[in-house]
């Protein structure tokens, strides 16, 4: 996977490209890093829209940066959620603990 780190005003936007999966653990750790560090930012959004699959390492790394993000005061957000992306996240009861959309 193929993660691009785009910082406008209070937000972070973080865009996943490809399979998310444990494979991404190490990148998607270093593009969270990069957002939670910068002083400014205020809401990290997880953009869904070039991703064609996740599996529960992958809500596990979700989980990992809500937690993180709550420690700092930061709102996670997951956008452009899809097919089998927006399947996933509600059988995993997602919507109850970030926004969807």
């Amino acid at each position: 996977m193929q993660i691009t780190v785009e910082k406008k005003g209070e937000t972070a936007r973080l865009v996943l490209n490809g399979r998310f999966d444990f494979s991404s653990h190490r990148e998607f750790r270093n593009a969270c890093d990069e957002a939670l560090q910068t002083p400014e930012i205020k809401v990290i959004e997880a953009d869904f829209s070039r991703v064609d699959y996740l599996d529960s390492s992958a809500l596990g790394m979700l989980l990992l940066l809500r937690e993180k993000a709550q420690n700092t005061n930061l709102k996670v957000s997951l956008t452009n959620c899809t097919g089998l992306v927006q399947q996933v996240l509600d059988v995993a009861n997602f919507q109850r603990l970030f926004t969807i959309s």
